[in-house]
């Protein structure tokens, strides 16, 4: 069944998700925005772009979010003008950025009590996979909601899981992405240890790949090490630092041990103190080959 879906954030990953939702013929109505990425495509394939939040929950049934996080989340939908002051009845929303659980269930049970409903659905892989419509889905919510779901999704995405209720997709990113960016955090204090010593990247790599740091993470940061080519990890260092600040309230709240996500938003922080936050988390290699002890203890 084709459905009226309207998108807020046509970034580097929304794009790619925009991009088959019109291929497969549903009818989108895009927000038109500065953080976008460029509409022209889009709008040649059907897409009909809006200026206002007003414009896009009028015409859509489903309403797919793709922001920076839970700030902005929080803006789109409760704001003043916000979706939620004119979302059609029954219209589900679709969040799939990355966002703090605790702000999901607030942002869920007003739309609820607006009389819609809500699914949390983050992403996992990069904007190659979005654009090939096989990203990884991870759904929270109401059972019959996902199924319902389910077909429109995966019109943008390879696999998906349904995690729990309202909030378990954003819990399940925010771990997904502790132990992959913490895997990457620990390869480049690795790779760098490995360079002051002068130990060949190419040698460094390969024992590593025959041995027990062998694995996806190790193949994402490989073309970095071994020539500075950082297109197999395209992951900015400022998402890095902000989605570790989020797993860091997520596990306060529950009263989680998190030493090890402490000492890894501490390395990507450095990375963005000397690179920016817009590098790519696999050139943290560099920030932490020339950073000082003193500046690894204070970041």
């Amino acid at each position: 069944m084709k459905q009226r879906v309207g998108m807020v954030g046509i970034g580097r990953m929304g794009h790619g998700i925009a991009s088959n939702l019109v291929k497969h013929g549903h009818a989108l109505t895009v927000l038109d925005h500065p953080g976008n990425q460029a509409l022209g495509d889009l709008q040649a394939a059907g897409a009909r772009v809006v200026g206002s939040l007003q414009a896009v929950a009028s015409a859509a049934e489903v309403i797919i979010l793709c922001v920076t996080g839970s700030p902005q989340v929080e803006a789109v939908v409760l704001g003043e003008d916000g979706l939620l002051a004119h979302l059609r009845p029954r219209a589900a929303i679709v969040d799939c950025s990355t966002a703090v659980p605790s702000s999901t269930a607030r942002v869920a049970a007003a739309v609820r009590a607006a009389g819609g409903r809500f699914a949390d659905a983050p992403m996992t892989r990069t904007p190659k996979e979005a654009a090939q419509g096989r990203l990884n889905l991870l759904v929270g919510g109401d059972a019959a909601l996902f199924a319902e779901l389910r077909p429109l999704l995966a019109c943008f995405a390879e696999n998906i899981t349904h995690c729990g209720d309202v909030g378990s997709g954003h819990r399940m990113k925010l771990l997904h992405n502790f132990v992959s960016l913490g895997g990457a955090a620990l390869l480049a204090e690795a790779a760098a240890c490995a360079r002051r010593g002068g130990v060949a990247p190419e040698v460094f790599v390969e024992v590593l790949a025959k041995g027990g740091g062998g694995g996806v993470t190790l193949e994402r940061m490989r073309p970095f090490i071994e020539r500075g080519d950082d297109s197999g990890l395209q992951f900015a260092l400022a998402n890095a630092v902000k989605d570790l600040g989020y797993y860091a309230t997520m596990a306060a709240d529950s009263g989680a041990v998190q030493t090890i996500a402490q000492a890894v938003r501490a390395d990507l922080a450095l990375g963005v103190q000397a690179l920016g936050g817009e590098r790519f988390v696999a050139a943290l290699v560099d920030a932490l080959a020339e950073a000082r002890v003193d500046d690894a203890a204070r970041g």
